[in-house]
This record gives structure tokens, sequence and C-alpha cells, in this order.
């Protein structure tokens, strides 16, 4: 068996509680800065249906007043947990640098594996932008200026949202309601977690699903730009699968592709939350705020 595929092997690779011993610490200060998001902030509204599926609500964080003619950038935060554990509830902690900046952050949750396919979790998150797009100007959002993010499984669903099939989901819908996607520590090549004992249970990948959710070997995006970032102290196939979505769409569709230094999988998501840091900065940009 090729190296790559090597089930323990591919195990050591994604297992990312097994290679950061101080993950449940930084699970820990996520849940104790969301809670105070989303306790403490003006206008938040929480569980907010975006349909009528299992897991279809999302929670908003308004963007503090700017006395703006026109409503606020959106960013659309989807939290990873390879599509089968953590929750919304435990990402609202991105969102009050962005809403001091002048950002509202929308944080949708969806089903989990294995009681649904990450096939039907696509189309939940395309469900939840196409509300967020409907739905924009009802809490003070700019439906012309909508932005995604995501994080591991996250960064996953919001890069397969950027060759997402508007007009097949509705008739209103414009052809890309996205400017682009920031994708932190992101999944493109499936292949290899079809071969990883550890997830492969609860995922449950054929090589035809594997074909439909490998995003690198899609036809790059023609509008809608990615931003790929992984963190430098993450494994091989992290680094690997953050270089391949450059490699084959190109620089034209992925104009930033980096790594962080001193960031494993869980800590590179606080660069992203900390308006001092590049990847804040990034987010921003897609929004038109840099």
């Amino acid at each position: 068996m090729r190296p790559r595929l090597d089930p323990q092997w591919l195990d050591a690779q994604y297992s990312n509680r097994a290679r950061v011993p101080e993950h449940a610490q930084v699970l820990a200060n996520w849940a104790q800065a969301s809670a105070l998001a989303r306790s403490g902030g003006k206008g938040v509204q929480l569980d907010v249906a975006y349909g009528n599926g299992a897991g279809e609500t999302l929670d908003i964080f308004p963007a503090a007043p700017t006395g703006a003619p026109t409503g606020a950038p959106v960013l659309v935060f989807i939290h990873g947990g390879y599509w089968r554990s953590l929750d919304k509830a435990d990402h609202s902690f991105v969102a009050p640098g962005f809403n001091a900046a002048g950002a509202t952050v929308v944080v949708p949750n969806y089903a989990l594996c294995p009681a649904v396919s990450i096939e039907h979790i696509c189309l939940q998150m395309a469900r939840a932008v196409a509300w967020v797009w409907r739905n924009a100007a009802t809490f003070g959002g700019d439906p012309a200026r909508i932005a995604l993010a995501g994080h591991s499984a996250g960064g996953h669903l919001a890069t397969m949202l950027l060759s997402c099939r508007w007009k097949d989901l509705g008739e209103d819908l414009p052809s890309a309601p996205v400017s682009g996607a920031l994708s932190i520590s992101g999944l493109y090549d499936m292949e290899p977690l079809r071969h990883t004992p550890m997830l492969q249970g609860d995922l449950q990948l054929t090589p035809a699903s594997v074909s439909r959710l490998s995003p690198a070997f899609f036809p790059r995006p023609k509008g809608p730009k990615l931003y790929a970032a992984v963190g430098l102290d993450e494994s091989d196939e992290f680094l690997r699968q953050n270089r391949l979505i450059r490699d084959v769409w190109g620089p034209t569709a992925v104009p930033v592709c980096e790594t962080v230094p001193g960031a494993n999988h869980f800590t590179v998501l606080n660069r992203l939350a900390d308006p001092a840091h590049r990847l804040h900065e990034l987010a921003l940009r897609l929004l038109g705020l840099r």
C-alpha cells in the first residue's frame, strides 16, 4: 500500500486531538469566550431557523453601529469538527472582533455525520447562505457583501460553496452571492479520509462521494476567490492539502496560500478572532473592509 494510504499513518496525520495534547484547554477557552459573546452582544439573535431540518439554525452577531447608509458586510463562519462534532455555540468567539470592525457575523449549524452524509451538510450550508442573502436586510446586513470563512471541515464546506450552482437552489439567487472564502486548515482531497480508520466509520465515504466532495478536483471558480491558510505546526497532510488547492486551482482563483507560524490545528483559529492577526485582516479584505 502506498504510504499516503496506509491506515496507521493516516490516523496519525488526521487525528488532530492526539497531535495537540492541549486541545481540551483550547476548546474550553473557545467555549468560555463564546459564552461571553452570546450573552453580551447587543442585538444578538440565537438559534434562528434557516430551514426545517435537523441542525438548521444559525446565530447572528450584528456589527457595531457605524452610521453608514448601507447595511454591514456579513461574514458567514462555518465551524469544523470533521463533519461529526462540535456546534455553532462553540465558535461564537470569532464574532466580536469582526463586529467591532463593522461586520456582522453569522454562524450556522448543520446536522452531523453519521446521521447524515457530508453531501447533506453541503446542501445545508448552501441553504444557510441563501437564507442569509435573502434575509440580510432584516438584521442590518448587506446582501451584496457576503463572504465565507471556515475552519477544518468548515474550510472544506466554505470551499465547496464557491462551486455551488446557486441558480439550482433558487431562481432569485445571484450566480455568486459570496465574494469569496477564507479556508483555515481546510480539506480539499477527500480520498485519504476514506482510508483513515478514525474517520471512515462516521463519514462513510465511497469513491463516488470522494469525487463529489473533493473541491481540489472541481473546475476552478471563475468569480469568488479562495484564501487558504494552515498552521505551520499542523501535520504533513494538512500542509499538503493547503498547497494542493493552490496548485490545482492556480493563483488567480487562490491568490492567498499561506502557513501560519507557531499555530497548530486548534490555535490557528484563534488568529482569525484576533484583530491584530493577518487571518483577521484577510477576512476583512474579503468583506471589503480592507
